[in-house]
């Protein structure tokens, strides 16, 4: 069966590192032609932009999609749907569902539910606890990369202990695989939890996960990573602490000579939000790790201009409001933004925040880079990549509006801060969003890892 050909004219697309008018034609779910102008005889669908941009769709790397085991709170259909709306059109979802994402039955069970229900691509990233004898099997069955690997305790109860971390880094590493690190300090965090027993503010979350509490597992884990010359990712990087790490390690990769090996993503809730809006949030604003002071805000976000950090992903980590609604010491850590990610930052250029080109950087070429996508024609607007894109009206700048969103959660914690929505999102050269989600239920893609895959059934 032939995807239906498109056909988009009065469009301008940002080519050659500026934006420009073009026309475009889709065929057979690839991007055929990118040109000012495009004679065509026939041609089954044709959407007259009016101007709008067509622009890369996004790839989130780091999703929670709660399926299987956790389907109140989101499902491979309600979180697809959540991102397709929100402009997304590849996923990566982490192991922390139940079951955990460990071994061969536990993929193969998130594999089916995803493969029936989901209407984007999605990779599936595999776990890591004291499974490590597994590690091979999973590569095999065709994991985006390993973890998060939680280095101190979070939603799922996945967290290891140094020795096994420095296993499972050597492991990864004679793989030739990712290892995707949440860096929080696991013995810090205790010691913090301790002192702050009996202060139920919402701020108290931010004081017991501290910026040292991830600098300090960061610079524990580079140390590693370096010792063992693997590949890492560090997922939502918070402080301006662990920033100077980084930069570090990268100046000291220059200095000797080699590429850096690590790479840094960076969730929207680190950039928009700050301490400030624990007093609007309370416990609808905890997740791990926690919100931050103005002055690691603005470093992250100068830190993402200049090239130091590569990756936005959402940490979509929906739950309901009667979970959230309850003291900070008990409210599971999360919060919902796939289907925000792309309006917030489609908003931030808008806003002079970052130029359109090192966002679509962050949100397309660079995350399919890191998890190795661009070998499948993900994450690039050129001729004869999977046509991935959105149609975008820069001037349809509007408030985040929870009740319009599709996720399960219900709510988000950007309500009432400025997103720009997509007006047409495309996945694979089908139309999967035009205002309402037209996507068909399980034609998304499972989109195998770099290891050998094996027919899973």
């Amino acid at each position: 069966m032939t995807m239906p050909d498109i056909f988009i004219k009065n469009t301008k697309v940002f080519f050659n590192n500026y934006l420009q008018p073009a026309e475009v034609t889709i065929e057979d779910g690839k991007i055929t032609k990118i040109a000012k102008n495009i004679h065509v005889s026939s041609i089954d669908r044709v959407i007259d932009a009016g101007g709008a941009l067509t622009l890369p769709a996004g790839i989130d790397g780091h999703v929670h999609f709660r399926d299987p085991g956790l389907t109140h709170k989101e499902d491979w259909y309600s979180g697809s749907c959540s991102a397709a709306a929100g402009g997304i059109t590849t996923v990566i979802d982490h192991p922390n569902t139940i079951p955990p994402t460990i071994d061969k039955s536990s993929f193969k069970e998130k594999h089916k539910a995803a493969r029936r229900k989901s209407i984007i691509d999605f990779g599936i990233n595999g776990g890591v606890t004291e499974n490590l004898t597994k590690l091979p099997q999973l590569w095999e069955l065709g994991v985006t990369a390993f973890g998060e690997i939680f280095m101190a305790e979070s939603t799922g109860e996945l967290n290891i202990d140094g020795k096994t971390f420095d296993k499972a880094l050597g492991i990864i590493k004679e793989l030739d695989a990712l290892a995707c690190i949440h860096a929080e300090d696991e013995a810090i965090r205790l010691e913090r939890a301790e002192l702050l027993k009996n202060d139920m503010s919402p701020e108290s979350h931010s004081k017991e996960r501290s910026n040292i509490c991830e600098a300090f597992a960061v610079e524990k884990a580079v140390k590693l990573i370096t010792s063992h010359n693997t590949r890492a990712h560090f997922c939502h990087i918070s402080t301006r602490e662990s920033l100077g790490i980084l930069r570090q390690e990268k100046y000291i990769a220059r200095e000797e000579g080699r590429q850096s090996n690590i790479t840094c993503e960076v969730a929207p809730h680190h950039l928009f939000l700050t301490k400030k809006d624990w007093g609007r949030l309370g416990s609808y604003g905890k997740m791990n790790p926690p919100l931050r002071n103005r002055m690691s805000v603005k470093a992250l976000v100068n830190s993402l201009n200049d090239g130091l950090i590569d990756a936005v992903a959402s940490d979509h980590a929906p739950h309901l409001e009667f979970e959230k609604d309850v003291d900070i010491k008990t409210a599971p850590s999360g919060v919902p933004g796939v289907e925000t990610l792309m309006p917030l930052m489609l908003a931030a250029v808008k806003k002079n925040l970052l130029p359109l080109g090192r966002m679509i950087d962050v949100t397309s070429r660079n995350p399919a880079r890191i998890f190795g996508l661009d070998r499948l024609s993900k994450g690039s607007f050129e001729e004869g990549f999977d046509a991935d894109i959105i149609i975008v009206n820069p001037r349809d700048m509007r408030p985040i509006n929870g009740d319009l969103l599709h996720s399960k959660a219900g709510w988000t914690p950007y309500e009432g801060i400025d997103g720009i929505f997509p007006q047409f999102t495309i996945s694979r050269g089908e139309i999967v969003w035009d205002g309402e989600v037209v996507g068909k239920q399980g034609r998304g893609k499972f989109l195998a890892g770099c290891g050998k895959p094996v027919d899973i059934g």
